[in-house]
């Protein structure tokens, strides 16, 4: 009896579970923080977006003003990873590398090497598919598949995910949370993506510690030769602004 008790109430919370999601809107939206500020520096975008989507699990700013958190988006290796993970060894500072599946796969020096040094691995979708556009099933199978490979192949139990180029609906936002999973988006991000036409460096570093704010959460990709040169002096002039990292 208990058994049977235990399948049906699986059941009932599945069909519930379904039944929220399907309530819920799929319209596709692009997430950016915007050029519009508060009076303490902090991108309007951000701070709307939580405040809509918390109850989602999925955040745009962390809660401690007084922290800067450094995240790393892992498309393809460009030969930069091991000069920033050197630079965050040596200035002790940790950071969160959202990893696509092809990177997990090919790069696992790098990714054992992530882990080994304390770093936080992120899920950004086993190949990095538009989440708006695919089926709740079809979600489901984008992050759960690199979730359970992660796990498998280097027994890390990723926890926090970002949708490949911000794009999200409440419906995805509610399927990711239902995986047990937390949505990090970003409150500072710049140009730095494209590796054929990176910016200067001053320029570069000079938007970032214009840009700082409490509770920020840094995008920045490792494909860039320019955050791999600055990424010591920024570490350092976010400090000297009162900032942890």
């Amino acid at each position: 009896m208990k058994n049977i008790l235990g399948f049906l109430t699986g059941l009932y919370l599945a069909f519930q579970t379904c039944t929220a999601v399907s309530a819920l809107s799929s319209t596709p939206h692009g997430y950016g923080q915007g050029k519009e500020k508060d009076g303490n520096n902090c991108p309007l975008g951000a701070s709307d977006f939580n405040s809509v989507y918390g109850q989602f699990n999925s955040y745009a700013l962390s809660e401690d003003k007084s922290n800067i958190i450094l995240t790393f988006d892992q498309g393809y290796e460009n030969g930069y990873t091991a000069r920033i993970l050197d630079t965050l060894k040596e200035k002790n500072v940790k950071a969160i590398f959202f990893l696509t599946g092809d990177y997990a796969k090919k790069e696992t020096e790098l990714v054992q090497r992530m882990i080994d040094e304390g770093h936080v691995l992120g899920n950004h979708g086993m190949t990095h598919a538009k989440f708006p556009e695919l089926t709740d099933e079809g979600l489901r199978k984008e992050i759960s598949s690199l979730h359970d490979y992660v796990l498998e192949k280097y027994d890390y139990q990723m926890q926090y995910l970002r949708p490949p180029c911000g794009e999200f609906s409440e419906k995805s936002l509610e399927i990711t949370k239902s995986l047990g999973y937390k949505t990090i988006m970003w409150s500072f991000a710049y140009v730095d993506w494209n590796a054929d036409n990176q910016p200067a460096p001053e320029e570069a570093l000079n938007k970032m510690l214009d840009s700082a704010h409490g509770g920020a959460i840094y995008l920045l990709h490792s494909v860039s030769s320019t955050n791999a040169e600055v990424l010591g002096q920024m570490i350092d002039g976010l400090r000297e602004k009162g900032y942890i990292l």
